[in-house]
């Protein structure tokens, strides 16, 4: 609880001293450059530079040049939060493959340098011709959350929702989240589209938020008022990992007072054994199902039961190993790369970025209550042994594993000998697949 205090305590400070950096510093910048446009029109000054004034334009402009006279509050509280990430991931595990990538991306995002006038170093990720720009094209354009999906559905074993398919129900439960975070972003004055996109970090899926926002809240569509929509990626794309890395803070105190003790010790039956035919049936079973269903989230899960169909049919071993280790780690880093910096100060320290945190914890929390909640109804209808442990609803959310090891370990605090894992495996996985559904039909209702 403690640890769960700090981190939140932290940030929330941070995000409260945002919007006291918001305004651009500038005006030491511009009253240089009417300098040296005097400079430049002054008759007296057409003569020859001798070699001390030579030497001190140069030093001059490479003072102009360099970061620290470009650094600007923004540029500073971002790179703050930054090394915040980074030590989060070291220091307590805290989804370490994805909060150092994307804590490195937004220093290396928040790096000032000289941008008045037409000047176009092609260093930042929003300048044409930069490196940056040309890895951030598989963010703008949602190339990398499918490949990300890819790689996941070739490391998932859905043997566990095969077994006990009734907890399907869970995962879908718990997508609630999703559609009351878009009413509430509605409310608040956002766009339709923007609010579809802000409501999906209730999933707890980073690349399907990263896929919807992507679509749906990328600074060029057009809204029917003729207004562009705003880009809302870069907050989107962070809040939805710093929830997810942040699951087993956020989710245990939800997971205690929804519950009590009595319900936390339920145990479930063993799950049964699944067959080879059942593992190779179900991902052409699901592709074709949910393809009909949402067609807009044939991108997410077409790859991701393409990479289980690799993973099942056990002829494909080579392709499938690539799917789940060298290109998924590739594509991590890329897409946790650029997404940390595409949170230049100057696009990203807004009010609406604010808003985006406070409306994703509240997502996230729903989506966790939801789980639990629906799994407690489930039991009003089941006796005996076919109880459900309400615990194993918040894996709904599909923070793919974390939220199943909290169900564990939550489970094994209140009984030591109650393995829940196994059984929060099945919301888990059907939660991935519910919020990509759910991020197909908001899709095909807003895009």
């Amino acid at each position: 609880m403690r640890r769960f205090i700090t981190v939140i305590g932290v940030l929330v400070i941070l995000s409260l001293t945002w919007t006291a950096f918001i305004k651009p510093e500038k005006e030491s910048k511009q009253r240089n450059e009417t300098e040296l446009v005097t400079d430049n029109k002054n008759p007296d000054l057409v003569q020859q530079d001798t070699d001390d004034e030579v030497a001190f334009r140069g030093l001059r402009k490479f003072w102009e040049y360099s970061g620290f006279r470009n650094a600007t509050k923004g540029h500073l509280i971002m790179i703050t939060v930054g090394l915040l990430f980074i030590f989060l991931a070291i220091k307590y595990d805290y989804e370490p493959l994805l909060l150092i990538p994307i804590g490195t991306g937004i220093i290396i995002g928040n790096i000032p340098f000289y941008q008045e006038g037409a000047v176009n170093l092609q260093l930042g990720i929003y300048e044409t011709g930069s490196v940056l720009n040309y890895l951030y094209f598989g963010v703008l354009k949602g190339v990398y959350p499918p490949l990300i999906f890819l790689g996941l559905g070739a490391m998932t074993d859905f043997s566990s929702l095969l077994s006990n398919p009734r907890l399907m129900i869970l995962g879908a439960a718990a997508q609630i989240g999703i559609f009351l975070t878009f009413l509430g972003a509605l409310m608040l004055g956002f766009a339709p589209p923007e609010a579809g996109a802000i409501g999906i970090i209730g999933g707890a899926d980073g690349p399907t938020a990263i896929f919807l926002s992507s679509r749906l809240a990328n600074g060029v569509n057009i809204l029917p008022d003729g207004e562009t929509v705003r880009n809302l990626i870069g907050p989107i794309a962070i809040a939805a990992y710093s929830y997810m890395a942040l699951v087993p803070v956020i989710q245990p105190p939800i997971m205690r007072l929804l519950t009590s003790k009595r319900e936390r010790k339920i145990r479930m039956k063993p799950p049964r054994a699944v067959s080879k035919t059942e593992k190779i049936m179900f991902p052409v079973i699901g592709l074709l199902l949910t393809a009909f269903i949402s067609p807009s989230s044939l991108p997410l899960l077409g790859m991701l039961f393409f990479g289980n169909i690799l993973k099942e049919s056990g002829v494909t071993k080579r392709l499938a190993e690539t799917a789940r280790t060298s290109m998924v780690d590739i594509v991590t880093i890329l897409l946790g790369l650029t997404v940390g910096a595409s949170t230049q100060a100057d696009v990203f320290l807004t009010p609406d970025s604010l808003l985006i945190f406070i409306l994703g914890a509240i997502s996230f929390m729903l989506a966790t209550a939801g789980g639990l909640l629906f799994a407690k109804v489930m039991n009003l209808f089941l006796r005996g042994e076919n109880r459900i442990n309400p615990l194993v609803g918040a894996a709904g959310v599909s923070a793919v594993p974390d939220s199943a090891r909290v169900v564990q370990n939550e489970g094994l605090r209140a009984d030591p000998t109650n393995h829940l894992l196994m059984h929060a495996m099945t919301p888990n996985v059907s939660g991935v697949i519910g919020s990509a559904v759910a991020a197909g039909i908001l899709l095909s209702f807003l895009g």
